[in-house]
């Protein structure tokens, strides 16, 4: 998985493409964790992400526990399935209508 990332004041910009599953989720979880400091406003890109896993999802709620009361999260232009699986594990108050 390839990510590109962009900081304007205190938000964060991650555009994802490719996979977030089990053999990209824990690299993408300490990538996360060693940018979030300072952050209030994170946006997850995932247009060209092609397919997310559970190893995935459980990276998306740690970050969210992890932001706590201090930051949002929101997801952008994600496909059908990855809105499915959102919907599926209640995830969906974090997408974004874009």
């Amino acid at each position: 998985m390839k990510t590109v990332k962009t900081m304007t004041d205190s938000r964060l910009d991650i555009a994802l493409e490719g996979r977030l599953d089990s053999e990209s989720a824990p690299e993408f979880q300490k990538e996360l964790g060693d940018s979030l400091f300072g952050v209030k406003e994170l946006v997850l890109d995932f247009e060209k992400l092609e397919y997310m896993s559970s190893a995935g999802v459980r990276v998306l709620i740690w970050t969210v526990q992890t932001l706590g009361h201090r930051g949002t999260m929101r997801v952008v232009k994600a496909n059908d399935m990855i809105r499915e699986i959102f919907e599926i594990t209640g995830l969906n108050t974090l997408l974004a209508n874009e």
